[in-house]
């Protein structure tokens, strides 16, 4: 177990419960406010929520993994930074997580880093709560959406990072589960590079209508980082 300072909050992070670049991602194109209700699944070590936290410290955050090793360093952090009265981790499967944890409808914003690979496809780390957290070995896409469909309020928003090869599973996922595409950025490391990681947000009953912002760019010609990128780390 390690700590690591987040501007003025010591979270603790462990070897098979770290973060990386897109959780920060996310967390920056999230556009949470004080009074948002949010439920970020998935969570991990709880990054997202602490940038949140850090930034803005909205009304309530649901933070919800399957992992208990994950929720017991959240756990701690939240305690060692006094943040109770903001974060609630949750250790439940998102699949059948009981109303009694977290009610249906009350959530203004899901956030979700998820698993990014199938099962059984790439090389799967030797570590269980790695593979766990890489590949759909204990949810999917379609679980994900899913229960951002059952706590997301009418006109709720999903937002989520996913690899490009998934954007097609993302999307029709989101619209079976009645929630919208409705606007999409591309994540570039340079102009001359694929894009490696896209944010999506979704609406809840929204109606149908995408737009595809700007492409974000992490860095220059000279691959120093980007002014939107170094802001982003500030």
């Amino acid at each position: 177990m390690e700590t690591f300072e987040l501007g003025k909050i010591k979270m603790y992070v462990s070897d098979d419960h770290r973060f990386g670049t897109d959780a920060f991602l996310l967390a920056y194109y999230a556009g949470v406010r004080p009074d948002s209700i949010v439920c970020d699944l998935c969570t991990g070590c709880g990054i997202i929520p602490l940038i949140f936290c850090k930034n803005v410290m909205p009304h309530l955050i649901y933070a919800v993994d399957i992992q208990p090793e994950a929720i017991e360093l959240l756990s701690m952090t939240v305690k060692e930074n006094h943040l109770e009265n903001t974060i609630q981790p949750i250790l439940a499967d998102l699949r059948n997580m009981p109303q009694s944890l977290l009610a249906y409808e009350t959530v203004d914003i899901v956030t979700a880093n998820p698993p990014y690979m199938t099962s059984g496809s790439g090389f799967e780390k030797a570590s269980r709560p790695q593979a766990i957290a890489r590949h759909e070995l204990m949810c999917t896409v379609d679980d994900v959406c899913a229960t951002a469909g059952r706590l997301l309020k009418y006109g709720g928003l999903l937002k989520m990072c996913h690899r490009p090869e998934r954007l097609g599973d993302v999307i029709c996922s989101m619209r079976a589960n009645k929630i919208e595409p409705k606007s999409i950025t591309f994540v570039f490391n340079s102009v001359l590079d694929k894009p490696w990681l896209f944010l999506i947000t979704g609406k809840k009953g929204g109606k149908s209508g995408m737009i595809v912002e700007k492409p974000m760019i992490l860095r220059n010609d000279d691959k120093s980082y980007t002014e939107e990128y170094s802001r982003l780390y500030e």
